[in-house]
């Protein structure tokens, strides 16, 4: 075993044992609220975000040219879960008219333009592909 798998795996057994004791400090009530929306985003990733994924590269197998189809799966899982991250911000989640510096930014612009740049890069990326220079 390398020295760098041993100083990680001895770095990440002490993050892990300190969060462990930050989440058991907060109390049972706060340990419960942990370990169900653990388990709820769990749930989430295997019965809906999963299937969606697979959903997404059949239809793309189906409709997208195979020149396109790496560029479009890989598009919409990076924009799906960059989506679902930033809903909170989105949906202006936790915004309060007492405190205008909270969610002060325009962050549906920001996506936007981020949406943007991963659909032209999936664009270049399958361009390439179409004219032979690029494989998988």
């Amino acid at each position: 075993m390398s020295v760098v798998r041993v100083v990680l795996i001895v770095l990440g057994t002490i993050l892990g044992a300190v969060g462990a004791v930050e989440l058991l400090a907060g109390g049972p009530r706060d340990t419960l609220a942990a370990v169900v929306w653990l388990a709820g985003g769990v749930a989430v990733h295997d019965f809906v975000l999963a299937p969606l994924v697979v959903a997404l590269g059949v239809l793309a197998t189906r409709l997208v040219p195979a020149w396109g189809r790496s560029p479009a799966v890989a598009a919409a899982v990076v924009l799906g879960a960059v989506t679902l991250m930033a809903v909170p911000v989105l949906g202006r989640f936790g915004a309060r008219p007492d405190n205008p510096t909270l969610l002060d930014r325009p962050y549906i612009a920001g996506w936007l333009v981020f949406a943007g740049l991963v659909l032209g890069c999936a664009f270049g990326w399958a361009l390439v592909r179409l004219r032979g220079g690029g494989g998988e």
